[in-house]
């Protein structure tokens, strides 16, 4: 068994894999990893727009497409569509096995539309009209208009995933959108899903830019993100206990869990595995970029590490607002980078294209 199926079966995390490739289609590249442990897949605009500019598998298909007179825009999301039906139907089995829980592909609306709660409604009603399977995951961002759309495609039945959560009140204020959602659904509960992607390793990389520069800062180095973590699994896990969610799971509701996003280190004097490690905990998500994925199985650690050290993560936590960090806002400024960042790996995919068609 390898190490993945036991972060699954005695971790109780489900290891998904944050990456997507057209090549895997020609291939039995995807099977592989579903034998070694994989439980589902996760897209965004930088994987996407990755996998066209790094190979020609695209070329026959998107000259066809110009060839019927699409914008390049249209040519985009019939190339995102074809890889997101051709993968969630390798996961289906996974996705009927595991009840509905495993065996999703994410697909991210338009990045322009994170500040736009009408825009996001219309395209993920345009994506599911193209979606072919059930085991996709529309994928919205946790801004302020994103939570009110959240809201209302959960009531109609969508599985979303939520992204670019960066701050525990930002995790708690999703859950509510998720749960208002579900308590306005007229349809079966049940079949109902979400995952909440809270990023990680982004924290470390901006707060510890700032400790750097502080006086007496350093001990808390690369410690925030992962302190930060822990405090967000236990207020998120307390709030899943509350009457509003037992009544809820008693008429087939299904609790949305915490997707750990990001979670590759940035700094390369850090343990590969350090975040994959910390992060182990029932009930949840890890979303792993292919390099952190083959780390941890070569030495990662299975052990319900979350929960320990929780007084600690909040006495750390303490000391580095005593030192004027302000990690809320730092959450708010890399929701915000995190948006735009998008927005230009979806312009550098439309670019990719645009040079193709030329």
């Amino acid at each position: 068994m390898s190490l993945l199926h036991d972060l699954y079966t005695n971790g109780k995390q489900s290891p998904w894999l944050d990456n997507l490739r057209r090549t895997w289609f020609a291939s039995d590249d995807l099977e592989k990893l579903l034998e070694r442990g994989v439980r589902g897949l996760t897209s965004n605009p930088s994987i996407l727009a990755k996998s066209i500019i790094e190979t020609d598998a695209y070329d026959a298909q998107a000259a066809e497409l110009y060839e019927q007179g699409l914008s390049t825009e249209e040519v985009y999301w019939k190339l995102v569509v074809e890889d997101i039906n051709n993968a969630a139907s390798r996961l289906s089995e996974l996705y009927e096995s595991s009840n509905g829980v495993d065996g999703y592909v994410s697909v991210e609306v338009s990045p322009r539309l994170a500040n736009d709660t009408e825009g996001t409604i219309a395209a993920a009603h345009s994506l599911k009209a193209e979606l072919k399977h059930p085991n996709v995951m529309v994928k919205v961002p946790a801004t302020d208009e994103g939570l009110v759309a959240i809201e209302q495609l959960t009531s109609e039945g969508f599985n979303i995933n939520v992204t670019l959560i960066f701050t525990t009140k930002r995790a708690l204020e999703v859950l509510g959108a998720y749960q208002r959602g579900l308590a306005r659904a007229q349809g079966p509960l049940d079949k109902i899903h979400s995952v909440a992607s809270y990023f990680v390793s982004r924290t470390d990389s901006a707060a510890d830019k700032l400790l750097a520069e502080i006086d007496g800062g350093e001990p808390l180095i690369s410690q925030l993100a992962i302190a930060q973590s822990k405090q967000c699994y236990r207020d998120y896990t307390a709030q899943l206990q509350s009457e509003e969610w037992e009544t809820l799971r008693a008429n087939g509701a299904n609790s949305q869990r915490l997707l750990w996003a990001s979670t590759s280190v940035k700094n390369p004097d850090l343990p590969a595995t350090l975040y994959a490690d910390a992060l182990v905990a029932p009930n949840t998500v890890n979303t792993l970029p292919y390099a952190t994925l083959e780390a941890f199985e070569a030495g990662g650690t299975v052990a319900d590490a979350i929960t320990q050290g929780v007084d600690e993560s909040d006495a750390l936590i303490e000391e580095a607002k005593g030192l004027g960090l302000d990690l809320d806002a730092i959450g708010k400024e890399l929701e915000t980078q995190g948006a735009a960042g998008f927005v230009e790996s979806f312009d550098e995919g439309l670019k990719a294209l645009e040079d193709q068609k030329a």
